[in-house]
């Protein structure tokens, strides 16, 4: 490899997208080139000037069979070796031409996205679900290139619908409705069921029979490892011919066959269904250990772990928005939970009338509550006359504020509810207003691993919360069996609790949180918890009384203010 391909290596940014790791980095033509592990070792070859110049392209593409855009094309020659490889235009965001049958079988088909396609093919060749004897033998996913050309709308031949829903489906992973996509995928030796029976010169029956025979094994065993493509052809199956017999066979006896078009592979309804429930599984598992130390875990190259204001965080880009993530813990495993495109765009639940928190049901199964920080807003005084001058003073906490003073009262005695993450949107051209500076005056000497400070008026911060259902402990080992959180206000509404309990429970909170070493400003009913168990009983203290659980701290204060660090 040579020096200067070494430097772009080097220069290249690490990235996950749905599931799926890739070096990025930025081709000479001013293009994007996302390599996976099998395309890293071949990264010259991938180059597009290696296979994709114009004059190159042009004399030794070879045009396979089939309605979609795709060529077996070699590389040149880099270091002794030349790799065969077989390149394809995406057609995500165009119409699906299916016969009749199949549209009535597969109503929502929808070419996958090139980040969808491996992510789905990736998660197939590792095998996991489904019996362990059947193993799908694929192409290797290499890279997928995206050309810096924009072209018009109309010769993309793309429904604007369409993109728009896969931006929505996966908003973390950018879809350019005008470039084209590239997917790069190494070449597999053999031939396909067509081709084998103009070879084998069988008449139309057996050919009829030889096609549905084959066609109807992959798919029965696509099936049963949880997956399914929608238009599955004699041409999407390759199988090797010897010379002495027919069909190539493994130690079984079984033919061996792999399966070459990926663009409406998807899981099974069912599979999709055990997906969700095995990441709940896996979150609650780490959830409940997320600040002790992994062992046998390496942090990957584009997650650091830091630590502010006394809490443990993982830190990483958000690729696909330009955000910057803090995950709450030691466990670079939880990061991707909290990846914008889990939760940004499921159906949400708003939570307060007057400012912007929601409850939301993210794509792995896990219930959280996301709130727009109002730090740098004039805090919204209402009928707290007492403490204006004091409130107005302190201002609004910003993120790393309310979590470092959540984990803090926690660990001195009164419950709340738990920090989980905080996310913050890409930059903006424009700062936003800000009425009260002193926060981001405070925090200009913590910078992010990239240099810039932790609070800018140039994004916007999202907290994250754990929905309360549970103690994790309780879950990672009982899930199912939820507690119900219900505030003291409503809880007197609904008169669970009298208007006397109510404050003596917001009393009692603000002892608590004063004896901690802290001063909530502005204590409402609201600010607090109670919890059912998962037979609707209420959970008592040792003095009768319901167990309380904080859970707002926008305006908490410690008694005795330190700096940041």
């Amino acid at each position: 490899m040579n020096e200067l391909y070494k430097d772009e290596l080097a220069n290249s940014v690490e990235i996950e997208l749905l599931g799926v790791k890739y070096l990025h980095l930025k081709t000479q033509d001013g293009g994007d080139l996302y390599l996976t592990k099998y395309g890293i070792p071949y990264s010259e070859h991938l180059k597009p000037e290696n296979w994709f110049e114009s004059t190159w392209f042009n004399q030794h593409r070879l045009r396979l069979s089939g309605t979609s855009l795709v060529y077996k094309i070699p590389t040149r020659t880099i270091n002794g070796l030349r790799l065969d490889l077989v390149v394809k235009w995406s057609r995500v965001g165009e119409t699906v031409p299916l016969d009749t049958l199949t549209i009535n079988k597969f109503i929502n088909a929808e070419f996958n996205s090139p980040f969808e396609e491996f992510s789905l093919l990736m998660e197939l060749r590792q095998g996991k679900t489904g019996p362990q004897g059947i193993k799908i033998l694929t192409q290797r996913p290499l890279a997928i290139y995206v050309p810096s050309e924009k072209l018009k709308l109309w010769q993309t031949g793309r429904s604007e619908s369409k993109i728009a829903a896969k931006i929505l489906k996966h908003p973390d992973v950018e879809i350019d409705i005008l470039r084209q996509y590239v997917l790069m995928y190494s070449w597999i030796k053999g031939i396909d069921l067509t081709e084998a029976a103009e070879l084998w010169h069988l008449n139309n029956t057996e050919r009829q029979e030889m096609l549905d025979r084959f066609t109807s094994l992959a798919i029965h065993e696509l099936q049963l490892k949880g997956y399914r493509v929608a238009d599955m052809k004699p041409q999407h199956i390759i199988i090797r011919p010897k010379k002495d017999v027919p069909f190539l066979r493994n130690r079984n006896g079984e033919i061996v066959y792999a399966i070459v078009d990926y663009e409406l592979l998807e899981r099974t309804p069912e599979h999709e269904e055990a997906v969700r429930k095995n990441n709940r599984k896996f979150y609650l598992y780490h959830m409940a250990k997320r600040f002790k130390a992994q062992p046998n875990t390496k942090l990957p190259s584009h997650l650091q772990q830091l630590n502010i204001l006394g809490v443990d965080y993982i830190f990483g880009e958000a690729e696909s928005t330009g955000g910057l993530l803090w995950v709450v813990g030691k466990d670079p495993d939880l990061f991707n939970y909290f990846l914008p495109e889990r939760w940004r765009r499921t159906p949400k639940i708003p939570l307060s009338p007057t400012y912007q928190i929601f409850c939301t049901k993210t794509k792995d199964n896990i219930f959280l509550v996301w709130k727009i920080s109002r730090v740098g807003d004039p805090p919204c005084i209402g009928n707290i006359l007492s403490k204006l001058e004091k409130i107005i003073k302190f201002g609004y906490n910003s993120p790393f504020e309310e979590f470092s003073y959540a984990e803090q009262i926690a660990k001195g005695g009164l419950a709340t509810v738990y920090p989980r993450a905080i996310y913050v949107t890409g930059k903006k051209s424009n700062p936003r207003i800000i009425s009260d500076p002193s926060r981001f005056e405070l925090f200009k000497d913590i910078k992010t691993p990239f240099g810039e400070p932790i609070l800018t008026p140039f994004r916007e911060y999202i907290t994250i919360w754990g929905f309360w259902n549970g103690p994790d402990e309780f879950l990672a080992e009982s899930d199912g069996c939820f507690y119900k959180g219900v505030d003291v206000a409503k809880a007197f509404l609904e008169k669970i609790i009298s208007e006397q309990t109510m404050w003596k429970l917001v009393s009692l909170a603000d002892q608590r949180i004063r004896e901690i070493g802290f001063e909530h400003l502005r204590l409402k009913p609201d600010h607090l918890l109670i919890s059912f168990d998962h037979t609707n009983k209420i959970l008592l203290d040792n003095n009768g009384l319901p167990e309380i659980r904080l859970c707002n701290f926008e305006l908490i204060r410690p008694i005795k203010q330190t700096l940041p660090t």
